[in-house]
């Protein structure tokens, strides 16, 4: 029979079974032991007893692990715990609902997905019988088609103060107003400085080939007029709008009050073209001069904004002085005086039996409203301020 020594031994290199994890190991030990011999037999059963949880802890993982970080097996290929069939069981019935879930979102997300597709082709479709619908009302009827979109962008029905159903896309009923024609058109700011003689003289420098090129046809001079003058709005509205991003501040409303100048002497540019035809070569001219024009006034605003202003100024000031030449020869018959444009009426609010008299009186107003605009920035930047600091004279045309 072995001594308690050998046993001692040979417990501290067997490696226990599962099963015999399960409870720790009865060493028998003579009664005549000594203390130092429990005190080694105490040791190797605490070791046998760490090395058995390390056992069993490494065959859960083992089992579980495929489990709870795997895809789910059918219980009949699932191995068996060791604590037996209903540790199985417990572990399939806890992995079915996961399983079952993600199925049914699966199946939820692939019917919505069905869903969308076929009301997008159903919106699509019916927004195209639609169009075709009133292509085919609008041809019957001799009219143009109107344009549809699947976005829901619909052209609203307006109407104006007779009920009657509003004609131009190019501005709306509420921005129609009556022009101011009490203004003083015999403003003039007298060129004192360096700057504003420069300004002065540049424009009547540009005046000279004007006249000789057109004369006394205001209808066709206007038109060019009009190309250019709608250009200083534009391209000082855009530089202030830029330097507002740049610098992150606001405007003063200056960069609405310049884009409505612009807005409005393109207005005058729409209405001209309906008494005039230009020919060819004066579409062409207009062509090299704004091109020109526009350029020499971007570089002309960056450089110095209190001269591009001043310069404005006074071409409105011609602008009034030949729009006075062309009311000279209405009233004197040698022009006829036709009846006004209907957008001059919608525009400006005229009498339904406006003559063209009545058309350039309101624009003469509205380029002495654009004088004393320009004139006024182009004073406040003399006095060494900014325009974002005073407020701009919006709607005073």
């Amino acid at each position: 029979m072995p001594s308690w020594r050998a046993l001692a031994r040979r417990q501290r290199h067997v490696i226990p079974s599962p099963s015999q994890s399960l409870a720790r190991p009865q060493v028998l030990e003579p009664a005549t032991t000594s203390f130092a011999s429990r005190a080694a037999a105490h040791q190797a059963g605490s070791s046998s007893s760490a090395m058995s949880s390390r056992v069993a802890g490494s065959v859960l993982l083992r089992h579980l692990g495929p489990r709870v970080f795997g895809p789910t097996t059918p219980a009949a290929q699932r191995p068996l715990l060791a604590g037996g069939e209903g540790g199985a069981v417990a572990v399939a019935m806890w992995a079915r609902p996961l399983s079952t879930s993600a199925a049914e979102a699966a199946r939820e997300e692939a019917t919505a997905s069905k869903d969308n597709v076929a009301s997008t082709a159903a919106a699509t479709a019916e927004a195209m019988q639609a169009a075709k619908a009133d292509a085919v009302q609008a041809a019957k009827e001799g009219k143009s088609p109107a344009a549809s979109s699947y976005w829901g962008i619909v052209p609203a029905k307006l109407v104006n103060k007779d009920g009657a159903e509003w004609k131009w896309s190019c501005f709306r009923p509420w921005e129609a107003y009556t022009s101011d024609t009490t203004i003083d058109l015999s403003k003039h700011h007298k060129p004192k400085v360096l700057l504003d003689k420069i300004a002065y003289w540049t424009v009547k420098s540009l005046r000279v080939p004007t006249d000789i090129f057109f004369q006394r046809r205001y209808g066709c001079r206007a038109m060019m007029l009009e190309t250019v003058a709608a250009v200083p709005g534009m391209v000082g509205g855009m530089l202030l709008h830029l330097r507002s991003l740049r610098r992150f501040e606001q405007s003063g409303g200056w960069i609405r009050a310049l884009l409505e100048e612009a807005e409005n002497e393109r207005m005058h540019l729409m209405t001209f073209m309906e008494v005039a035809n230009p020919k060819w070569y004066e579409r062409a001219l207009v062509l090299a001069v704004q091109g020109v024009f526009f350029n020499a006034y971007f570089l002309g605003y960056i450089v110095s904004p209190k001269f591009a202003h001043r310069v404005v100024g006074y071409l409105e000031e011609e602008a009034i002085h030949s729009y006075t030449e062309f009311l000279r020869d209405l009233e004197a018959g040698r022009i006829e005086n036709v009846p006004a444009p209907r957008i001059a009426i919608d525009y400006w609010r005229l009498p339904a039996d406006a003559r063209l008299k009545d058309v350039v009186t309101v624009v003469r107003a509205d380029e002495a409203h654009h004088r004393d605009v320009n004139h006024f920035a182009a004073d406040i930047h003399f006095q060494g301020l900014e325009l974002n600091k005073t407020p701009a004279p919006l709607g005073y045309h």
